[in-house]
């Protein structure tokens, strides 16, 4: 089940962002992402506070992942040739998207990404957007099987603390 999340589920997000970090030193960073950088809990604390962080929850009342949403577009999406265009907020972005590794492969990421949708389509959006690390290999080819199009790729200043270059996906609802 994937559900708005509450304060007493902070600490299990941050469970499920240093669980991907500890993976991801053992073996490949697919992320880029930077423990004690990003994310952290002040940032799931943020997003959780202004109502846009949302967690999935297994039969157990485990937290295996969460996201945010909202309509924020970083700065630098303005440089991307987007091929959707809409009033921005006509537009939701799918930012920190984290399935904790020991919950990977059981369609986790799918079921995430298709509630992500349904909720823009419930808020009105007509484009969802999302970007990730150049690196993320996997990420990069499991975004185009659910239809999203590859729309360019830029340098960021990732949450104004690592630079790096994000490839930009949308698709159209």
């Amino acid at each position: 089940m994937i559900r708005k999340a509450t304060p007493q589920d902070l600490p299990q997000v941050e469970d499920t962002y240093n669980e991907l970090f500890d993976h991801e030193a053992a073996t490949v960073s697919y992320t880029n992402w930077k423990k004690g950088l990003y994310p952290t809990l002040d940032y799931a604390r943020q997003a959780q506070e202004a109502g846009t962080l949302y967690v999935g929850e297994d039969e157990e009342g485990r937290i295996y992942g969460s996201v945010i949403l909202n309509h924020i577009q970083p700065e630098e999406y303005a440089k991307i040739p987007w091929a959707f265009d809409a009033k921005p907020e006509e537009i939701v972005v799918i930012h920190t998207l984290c399935i904790r590794p020991s919950a990977a492969r059981k369609g986790y990421g799918r079921q995430f990404c298709q509630f992500s949708e349904e909720f823009a389509r419930q808020v009105g959006a007509k484009v969802i957007r999302l970007d990730t690390y150049e690196g993320n290999m996997p990420a990069r080819s499991f975004y185009p099987t659910l239809g999203y199009r590859f729309a360019g790729s830029t340098r960021f200043h990732f949450q104004k603390v690592i630079w790096e270059n994000l490839y930009c996906y949308e698709k159209q609802l």
